[in-house]
């Protein structure tokens, strides 16, 4: 079942983001940030566990959101909830009048499938970029730049 997360989500949403990061397929989520931007993330809840989350992250700009940290446990994996996650972004981003969003990541197959095309990461505006001058692989981290129009 899909849901908005809440406070009581945020140590599941860590584990489950920094499981993938330290295999270096996703960046990793201090547990005070995941708490400062609860309100960003979805979950997909199975019997009161999380096991999939992702976050719409407006980036400071009219018309432009980030989906990232989207994670399922492996076991889960082929089951459509990955899809179903960055689609309750998607529907969330279309009520705030987000034009488009976009997705930095290592597995860009999974967003071509739904939608997104790859695109250069120099069309972004600046803003996007705070977050990625702290990271350690910046800036040849391999990420690929992906977008999706809404309208």
């Amino acid at each position: 079942m899909i849901s908005k997360a809440n406070l009581q989500h945020a140590k599941d949403i860590h584990k489950l983001i920094n499981f993938y990061a330290q295999r270096d397929l996703m960046l990793p989520r201090s547990l005070n940030e995941i708490y400062e931007n609860i309100r960003d993330y979805w979950i997909w809840l199975e019997n009161d566990k999380v096991i999939g989350t992702v976050a719409l992250h407006i980036v400071g700009w009219n018309d432009l959101a980030e989906i990232k940290s989207l994670a399922v446990e492996s076991e889960n994996h082929k089951k459509g909830i990955g899809k179903k996650l960055v689609s309750s972004c998607i529907e969330e981003a279309k009520k705030l009048g987000i034009k488009k969003v976009f997705a930095l990541s290592f597995v860009p197959d999974f967003f071509n499938k739904i939608g997104f095309s790859v695109v250069d990461k120099k069309e972004f505006p600046h803003k996007i970029w705070a977050e990625c001058c702290n990271c350690p692989k910046f800036p040849d981290c391999g990420e690929v730049a992906l977008i999706k129009n809404l309208e």
